[in-house]
């Protein structure tokens, strides 16, 4: 049986991940205040402790406009952080599952990127998350980097439960119209880690290593899913916003000291032909987690 650590459990991603890898072996979910991942002395003393045989390492300095002026933070988190873990798992001959972003993008494409695209991060959040995937690459370790996109589940803080709470507060809202992207929920991301760990640990002659796209099928902008949650939320109780009340708004008319991909399309070809995955249509998991959320 696997032996797997896991970090960020308090995350959205993390917190899916603890139950769902269960099938694979043991779990050891370890904390921000277990392991210190600004503290390389720290991640080592986790890693030695336990010495497992698969690091999962969803945990990450997500905070995107914070980073512009918290960067060393940033840097420590999402770029050094995964180094040290893939500079241990090369000795341990241990497998390093990571998370990455559509971020590393710039945006401008047209059509979906795939992993062979060459990044252009915007923000010092999408570098630092790029220079984690290279330092992973680079360290000569077996990993798996999954990218993905506007993460939301039932744990944690996220587009959905923002906009369920401002639809009981307020009777018009405006929302970008102009940045496309797949919401795609944790547990979809907690699913599809686990089905392709579990063909990881029953191939010894495993070789799929390397950066996948991961997201839900299907393209939305802001603006389109703040409609389909407040119409099913509407459906749901009695609340003062109107989705014909979400006023589309271009991004230069809400200024961030981030700079979004207008484009966040990810193409998932790769992973659902490397291992055989299905990836569910985006409203699919956005309606149960309103059910969730709303119960």
């Amino acid at each position: 049986m696997s032996r797997i650590l896991l970090t960020g459990v308090n995350g959205q991603v993390g917190f899916e991940l603890q139950s769902a890898l269960t099938s694979l072996g043991e779990v050891i979910a370890v904390t921000r205040q277990d392991m210190d991942l600004t503290n390389q002395a720290s991640i080592l003393q986790i890693l030695e402790k336990y010495q497992p045989t698969i690091i999962v390492n969803p945990a990450a300095y997500t905070a995107v406009d914070k980073a512009e002026l918290e960067q060393e933070q940033a840097y420590l988190i999402n770029r050094d952080a995964p180094k040290t873990m893939a500079e241990w798992a090369v000795t341990h001959n241990a497998l390093l599952v990571h998370y990455s972003t559509d971020y590393v993008f710039d945006g401008t494409k047209e059509g979906s990127y795939v992993e062979e695209d060459i990044p252009n991060p915007q923000s010092v959040y999408g570098l630092s998350k790029l220079l984690g995937e290279q330092a992973i690459q680079q360290s000569g370790a077996k990993h798996l980097i999954f990218r993905t996109s506007w993460v939301f589940g039932v744990h944690g803080n996220n587009f959905i439960k923002t906009i369920i709470r401002l639809a009981k507060e307020r009777e018009s809202l405006n929302v970008v119209a102009d940045q496309h992207g797949a919401p795609t929920s944790a547990r979809l991301i907690a699913q599809v880690t686990t089905q392709v760990l579990a063909q990881y640990v029953q191939d010894e002659q495993f070789n799929r290593y390397g950066v996948y796209h991961l997201t839900s099928n299907g393209q939305t902008t802001w603006h389109e899913y703040a409609r389909l949650i407040v119409d099913n939320v509407q459906q749901k109780q009695k609340i003062p916003l109107l989705k014909d009340n979400i006023v589309a708004i271009p991004s230069s008319a809400y200024p961030v000291p981030a700079k979004r991909p207008t484009n966040s399309c990810l193409n998932c070809d790769k992973i659902t032909h490397s291992f055989n995955v299905d990836l569910t249509h985006w409203p699919i998991d956005v309606l149960s987690v309103i059910d969730a959320v709303c119960q």
